[in-house]
């Protein structure tokens, strides 16, 4: 796909965003002996963790100032910005196909031996350069923070009624029968938000299909109705075992009725463990990679970049950035961020010690982890909404052809006749 083309849509998709554009300059001096570099962030709920860590950059680099940009909307905020000339220095977001726009549009500075990526695990570049629907030369991301999305539980109940982790589908699906049948409720569903659809579907269906299946389907050597089929069986199996609302309940409703014990399990990301101990601190819960596959081996944890940085073309402050970055990927401060933001650290050494994540460490040790799937979708294709409409009509064969027609549609640039 050409550059231009690129450039063209993400004008296109920020034609009615441009009212949120900020004034802020990406380079300025102060008082002629300090530099300021704007961080911009997509994590909100991240600013007291990131302005913690630039006072101590800050008190190490006087010549220095940071200024950490977290705004609603960051995504249609920066792309404004982009188009308006006023980009900001270093850009911090999630890895999805928004980056793999960036670098074919040629927005992002190449990084190759300016950033220490010694420190960080393969793995984690690895994931950042499959995002690149054409590859090009060069690394553009530093994987900083991951996620993961997966099962989390309730201890007690599980203690109560003599349960253990699940290691492979069938199991989970006994599991899920056995609580339904002492009378609670296995999984609380929030469909009522068609996105929530998304954590059950990436835990299933990255184990199942590879990320490689993307560009073979651009390539027309397969099709979703293909590589999707058992995914959408097995995510309809676990509807079953939901609450009698399981379309009429939000995000938010769910956090909390999972935080006062209504359920035993709740398909979710990890980020929703912040927002659940709110409602309920004393609550006993854990989290555990659904099992997708009966083959346990093959089962992995879904665990993606929710925080990469990158450095912009234009900025005109690019070593003075090189320098926050690398400081940010110091393993005490990598530390900082993953114990703070109930994260996991793409920085080696920077070990998750949580009790709640611990049967996560022989995925991460063992490199078990696999990309979350809708990472690799286009913004234009509206999956968690086909998803929410097959879970609801359960009418397999529109679905597939639907997502086939969609994709085709939102990646028409990259199809091969």
């Amino acid at each position: 796909m050409g550059k231009k083309k690129v450039i063209a849509t993400i004008l296109v998709s920020i034609s009615m965003a441009t009212t949120l554009l900020t004034g802020c300059t990406s380079s300025i001096r102060i008082g002629n002996s300090k530099k300021q570099i704007v961080f911009f962030s997509n994590k909100i709920e991240a600013v007291d963790t990131y302005n913690k860590l630039v006072e101590k950059f800050e008190a190490e680099n006087p010549d220095i100032d940071v200024v950490v940009s977290a705004p609603p909307d960051a995504t249609t905020v920066l792309k404004t910005r982009l188009v308006k000339g006023d980009a900001p220095d270093i850009i911090s977001l999630s890895a999805d196909r928004s980056f793999a726009d960036f670098v074919d549009a040629n927005i992002l500075e190449d990084l190759s031996g300016k950033i220490d990526f010694s420190v960080i695990d393969p793995i984690y570049n690895q994931m950042l350069k499959a995002l690149e629907i054409e590859s090009v030369d060069g690394i553009y991301g530093v994987p900083y923070a991951l996620n993961a999305s997966g099962v989390i539980y309730n201890k007690d109940i599980f203690e109560e009624l003599g349960l253990s982790i699940p290691k492979t589908w069938d199991e989970f699906l006994g599991l899920a029968q056995t609580v339904q049948d002492n009378g609670i409720t296995p999984f609380y569903f929030t469909l009522k938000e068609s996105w929530t659809s998304l954590p059950a579907w990436n835990t299933i269906a990255s184990t199942l299909v590879s990320s490689d299946s993307f560009k073979k389907v651009n390539s027309k050597e397969t099709t979703f109705n293909e590589i999707y089929s058992e995914t959408t069986d097995k995510i309809m199996k676990l509807m079953k075992y939901g609450h009698s609302d399981n379309f009429g309940v939000g995000y938010n409703d769910g956090n909390t009725a999972f935080a006062n014990g209504e359920s035993a399990m709740y398909l979710q990301g990890s980020y929703a463990i912040p927002a659940i101990l709110t409602v309920n601190p004393d609550l006993n819960l854990g989290m555990f990679p659904l099992p997708a596959s009966n083959n346990e081996e093959e089962n992995k944890l879904v665990s993606g970049v929710d925080v990469y940085f990158a450095i912009t073309k234009d900025s005109k402050n690019k070593e003075e950035s090189i320098r926050f970055i690398n400081f940010l990927l110091e393993e005490e401060n990598a530390k900082t961020y993953i114990d703070e933001q109930s994260a996991f650290s793409a920085v080696k050494g920077g070990v998750q010690e949580d009790s709640k994540f611990e049967v996560f460490d022989e995925f991460f040790e063992n490199s078990r982890v696999v990309d979350f799937q809708d990472h690799y979708y286009p913004a234009e294709l509206p999956a968690s909404d086909m998803i929410q409409t097959y879970l609801l009509d359960g009418d397999k064969n529109k679905f597939l052809n639907n997502f086939q027609k969609e994709w085709l549609k939102a990646n028409r640039q990259y199809i091969k006749e």
